[in-house]
């Protein structure tokens, strides 16, 4: 009896997650060697951590009360893959984070057309509480305080403070899959008694008439102070990152919270605007969309891929976490994450959703193909990407046996005097290039061989890397 129930429990179970499960056997997931990824964010925590400097933020006191020392990052997978290190589970308020995610509902309900009535989509290139306004009367963009001011107002128009609230609140808990999202009372009372500088933008924008008609300002300034006292922890936000990496739909849920033109709009104005006056300069060296927040979090969203949570209280003169700002620099610098970095022709960098065993298998097919049919040019391409030339299929045979047994010599030539191959690889039967360029009567290549043979030493082989980018260089 215990093992039916046992068999029915586990059937279920399956039936459920059957996709998940697929995934997992079949390893195919977004990134295939995930524990090796972990290890590597492991390693750029680490080097952060290290990291000196910065202030904490402290005009109010519940973000003084932060210790410096604390450090945070947490990662979800668009397929639901999780990995945190350091400080993930201290809850602390999203302040400026919230703006892309308020921006990401006003879109998801009332489309783009109506949301850019009222706010423009173009960097300000002013500091984010600066009283200014486009030249058609609107705010910048709504990464800016103005323009998340207004942003804040296009949420649940006519309901009153309490409903907007619970709405809002709702939502945030579908982005972070029901994961902790709270709300701090001390924060939110701070923010308003301190927010003499939001009352005068608030004040300045109903003067200009930004405000959708019949909107209660002052309303409208206390919605936007709960909405940036809004809780949540690094692991609980890496889930809302990872929502919008995965165009709205929740990976842990799987349900669809945001439209796709709503992720698409928020991404796109993240990547323009959301680093504060650091924004152009983050977009060039990390080139992904992110937002900071004065309590210290970044949240940085790598498309189609994974979202990531950094927090680290201590802040620059731009009022980004300086942790934060280090570690997405490393993390691109790493992994060709960056927008434009180039996926086929300049492998040097880890590139971790390309699964090992598959693309080890593509790359001795292509550069054993690209031998037989003397293609110098991908060859040239695949070097400059870092492959290992002297990759061999399952007969043991080498790039170099391959151009030798078609008396390719201008490819024998480029392997060794470029590659620094070794010369005088055995395939499964013993054979070296040396016996298939004899075989099939190559005199050319044979000649080529036997020059290179008489010079070569076993040490250079494998290539060592930076000899070989000086050849490579040569011969370009």
């Amino acid at each position: 009896g215990s093992e039916r129930v046992y068999s029915v429990v586990c059937l279920r179970c399956v039936q459920s997650n059957i996709v998940l499960l697929t995934q997992a056997f079949r390893k195919k997931f977004v990134v295939p060697d995930f524990q090796s990824f972990s290890a590597h964010i492991d390693d750029l925590y680490e080097n952060a951590k290290n990291m000196s400097g910065g202030q904490v933020a402290d005009y109010i006191p519940q973000l003084a009360r932060f210790s410096p020392d604390l450090w945070g990052v947490a990662l979800c997978t668009v397929d639901g893959q999780r990995h945190t290190v350091g400080d993930t589970k201290v809850p602390f308020c999203l302040q400026s984070c919230v703006k892309p995610l308020k921006y990401a509902v006003a879109v998801h309900d009332h489309g783009t057309e109506y949301v850019h009535r009222f706010i423009g989509k173009e960097p300000s290139g002013l500091r984010f509480n600066k009283l200014f306004l486009n030249e058609d009367d609107k705010p910048h963009n709504p990464m800016v305080n103005a323009g998340a001011i207004v942003c804040t107002s296009l949420i649940k128009q006519g309901a009153s403070n309490a409903e907007k609230f619970d709405y809002m609140m709702n939502f945030m808990n579908k982005l972070a899959g029901n994961e902790y999202v709270g709300f701090s009372n001390a924060t939110f009372q701070s923010e308003r008694e301190s927010g003499d500088r939001n009352f005068a933008i608030g004040y300045y924008l109903k003067e200009k008439k930004c405000f959708p008609e019949g909107t209660d300002m002052t309303a409208i300034l206390d919605f936007y102070f709960q909405l940036c006292s809004i809780e949540v922890t690094c692991e609980s936000a890496s889930v809302m990152a990872a929502t919008l990496a995965n165009g709205g739909f929740c990976p842990i849920t799987g349900e669809r919270v945001l439209s796709p033109e709503a992720v698409r709009n928020t991404l796109s104005l993240m990547h323009s605007c959301g680093m504060y006056d650091f924004s152009g300069q983050f977009a060039f060296h990390v080139g992904l969309p992110a937002k900071s927040g004065v309590a210290g979090g970044i949240l940085l969203v790598v498309p189609n891929v994974m979202g990531i949570m950094c927090w680290s209280p201590p802040l620059d003169k731009l009022g980004n976490s300086v942790r934060g700002i280090q570690f997405c620099t490393d993390l691109v610098s790493l992994c060709n994450f960056h927008n434009y970095d180039n996926l086929r022709h300049f492998a040097k960098k880890l590139d971790p959703r390309r699964e090992g065993g598959d693309q080890r298998v593509k790359s001795v097919i292509n550069l054993l193909f690209a031998a037989y049919t003397g293609d110098v040019s991908a060859l040239r391409r695949f070097a400059l990407s870092s492959m290992d030339m002297e990759q061999r299929d399952y007969d043991s045979r080498t790039a170099l046996h391959v151009a030798a047994a078609e008396g390719h010599a201008e490819v024998v030539r480029f392997l060794l005097e470029a590659c620094k191959v070794n010369p005088i690889p055995k395939d499964r039967w013993g054979n070296t290039p040396m016996d298939e360029a004899v075989h099939f009567g190559h005199h050319d290549v044979v000649t080529i061989l036997r020059d290179y043979h008489n010079q070569y030493s076993p040490q250079d082989s494998p290539a060592q890397k930076q000899t070989a980018e000086e050849n490579l260089d040569g011969m370009l």
